[in-house]
Parts: structure tokens; C-alpha cells; sequence
């Protein structure tokens, strides 16, 4: 029972009804033809046209780069830790104002990201516990609907397993009502066509018969009329 899919594909096995895939040197066969056909296959054109654009909101401009530069292969570059220094001025610039308030201006800056560090770590020490449970529960939400979908996902795809068996199921039936059907029908001919041989040996063997039968009767002699 074949079944045609797009394109030119064609589908010719019932996996629920077939038997002898456990069979010695079966995969092996398998594995061969799908080889060969990979190598005979060679596509003219996108064979996945017929499926919608992906759109996905989570390539964001900065992740399609990263995924640009890991396409090229490119090195990572490297996390800059320039803003976390405290040089002082050179040598050359040891007398002069402007470098020196440049310094000053970067270590306050550094003091007060320093501040701003302790205090979220004062406020992370005070409210994360009840941020952290808020968190847990929209992620444990999160779980079980994702739960939900796949349970739903699950029975849909036992539903369309149980509907392959039971389709497959009365197909096979059908193909065997139809090869026993086929068989009686070449066993019948068989039978025929041995009977008609036999007639014909029969009617042989009475022509042979009857031409001997009429060899050994002479002729009779033509009466003279009187």
C-alpha cells in the first residue's frame, strides 16, 4: 500500500503490520539503500520552501552578531578590564594639573561604583529572599505549563499513533483478504490449466485411437450395380 506524500515520495511499508524487520541482515539492507540513495540524491532546488520564514524575537541585533562572529569563527574578544585600573599620571606627566584631576576624577569614580556595589549588596542581602521565592514561582509556573503543553503534545501524538495502527491495522487485513483472494485465484488457474492438459493428452491419446481403428478396417469394395 503505497502512500504519496509531497513531491515525489512515495511511502510503501506498514511498520505496524510488516513483519521481519528483526530479521538477520534486514538493517543492514536498509542502511545500504538509504546509503545509495543519499548518494543518487541530489536536490535542484530548496525542498523546504514550502515552510514559512522563522521569526524568532530572540536574535537580537548583538546575538545575530555573536552569531555572525562564531560563523566566521572568530575569536571571542577578550572582557576589558581598563575601567576597573587607577593609573597614575607618567613620568612626563608628574607636573601636570589636568592629568593628575583626570586620575582623581577616575578613583571617585571607581570609590563610588565601589558604594554602589555594597549597597545592592545591602539590598541583596535584605529583599532577595522574598525576590528570589517571587522568581522560583514563575519559573515553577513556567514548568508546569510547559508540563501541560507536552502532556497535550503527548496525547496527540498517541492519538495519531493510534490512528496509524488502526488504519494500517485494516489495511493489512484488506491485503490479506486480497492476497489469499489472488492465491485461490492462481491456485484455480494452476488446477484449470492442468486440467486442459490432461484434456488435451486425453484427446490425444483418442485420435491416436481412432486413426489406428481406422487403419485396420479395410476398405470396402465398390458394388457393381446390377
Amino acid at each position: 500500500m503505497a502512500l504519496t506524500l509531497q513531491g515525489d515520495n512515495h511511502i510503501d511499508a506498514l511498520p505496524y503490520v510488516d513483519q521481519g524487520y528483526e530479521d538477520a541482515g534486514v538493517r543492514e539492507g536498509a542502511l545500504r539503500l538509504v546509503e545509495e540513495e543519499t548518494r543518487r540524491y541530489k536536490p535542484t532546488k530548496n525542498y523546504l520552501e514550502h515552510l514559512s520564514a522563522l521569526k524568532s524575537t530572540f536574535e537580537t541585533p548583538i546575538v545575530k552578531a555573536e552569531f555572525d562572529r562564531i560563523s566566521a569563527r572568530q575569536p571571542m574578544e577578550l572582557l576589558s578590564m581598563k575601567r576597573y585600573e587607577l593609573p597614575q599620571p607618567g613620568t612626563a606627566q608628574k607636573n601636570d594639573l589636568a592629568a593628575w584631576q583626570e586620575a582623581v576624577d577616575n578613583s571617585m569614580a571607581q570609590l563610588e561604583h565601589q558604594v554602589g556595589r555594597i549597597t545592592n549588596l545591602e539590598l541583596l542581602s535584605q529583599y532577595s529572599v522574598n525576590e528570589w521565592k517571587l522568581h522560583n514561582g514563575f519559573l515553577t509556573q513556567m514548568v508546569e505549563h510547559e508540563q501541560r503543553k507536552l502532556k497535550q503534545l503527548r496525547g496527540k501524538v498517541q492519538e495519531v499513533n493510534w490512528q496509524r495502527k488502526t488504519e494500517q491495522a485494516a489495511a493489512g487485513a484488506q491485503l490479506q483478504t486480497l492476497s489469499n483472494h489472488w492465491n485461490a485465484l492462481v491456485h484455480k488457474n494452476f488446477e484449470i490449466e492442468k486440467a486442459c492438459v490432461e484434456l488435451e493428452k486425453e484427446l490425444e491419446t483418442l485420435r491416436e485411437k481412432l486413426g489406428q481403428r481406422n487403419s485396420d478396417v479395410p476398405p470396402e469394395e465398390p458394388q457393381i450395380a446390377q
